[in-house]
């Protein structure tokens, strides 16, 4: 579903992504992990065309998408949420939902907009919040919002950037539980996460970022026992 292959980022000489392949089959989660400044994030703005790579290619099935711009890539059926919620703030939590709708992969208008966009809400849980200001929700349903506007076109590929960052940990159950029903739904998701018990639960493969390289790829179980990922996270002396 998703290849990338010897992708290269940096910026005013500093490399942060470098050499970066790995592939994600179709209905698969994939964690991508790392200690902080690792280039995940950036990884996820390579992918969704927020940031071009200086070398390298990216395909979404047999399309290639390193060079498209943000909004031709989502209509390629690439969609994401971000590290920190990004909301329309003037609008109301259903226009927030229906704006993924319009510019998205699966692009809806007139009343199928409305419907579909409430389907969604639905989905993530929040239907009766659906005439209130977006400004007015809760952390957690800002991010619930989110992601039924990534949703909503039915992208081929989801990203999601630290969705479950900021939760108590009644949220965060609730929240991984929700990225798991996505993952019942056959939904081809990659999640960067610091919570390693949804990285366990939720994921069929991780890749693992170090300085802007990857170190590690394999299985949760795997990756999270090697010697170099723990390096990377705790320091040599703990590893």
């Amino acid at each position: 579903m998703l290849e990338v292959r010897d992708v290269t980022k940096s910026f005013s000489g500093l490399v942060a992504v470098d050499g970066l392949s790995f592939d994600l089959a179709a209905g698969q989660i994939m964690g991508l992990i790392g200690p902080n400044g690792s280039g995940k994030t950036t990884v996820m703005n390579l992918l969704s065309g927020e940031l071009k790579a200086n070398t390298g290619q990216i395909h979404l099935g047999n399309r290639e998408i390193s060079k498209l711009p943000a909004h031709a890539i989502a209509r390629q059926g690439l969609a994401r949420t971000f590290q920190i919620v990004r909301i329309l703030p003037a609008m109301t939590v259903l226009e927030n939902v229906a704006v993924g709708g319009v510019f998205g992969h699966a692009r809806y208008w007139g009343p199928g907009l409305e419907t579909r966009a409430l389907e969604m809400l639905a989905r993530v849980g929040i239907r009766h919040l659906s005439q209130t200001p977006a400004t007015a929700l809760t952390y957690i349903d800002q991010k619930r919002m989110e992601l039924a506007r990534a949703l909503i076109s039915d992208p081929e590929v989801l990203l999601l950037d630290e969705w479950l960052a900021g939760l108590n940990p009644t949220e965060l159950t609730d929240g991984i539980s929700l990225i798991g029903e996505l993952r019942t739904e056959g939904r081809t998701i990659i999640i960067v996460e610091h919570v390693m018990d949804a990285i366990r639960s939720l994921c069929d493969h991780c890749v693992v970022m170090n300085s802007g390289r990857k170190i590690a790829e394999g299985a949760p179980a795997v990756v999270l026992s090697d010697r170099a990922v723990i390096s990377a996270y705790l320091g040599d002396d703990d590893a």
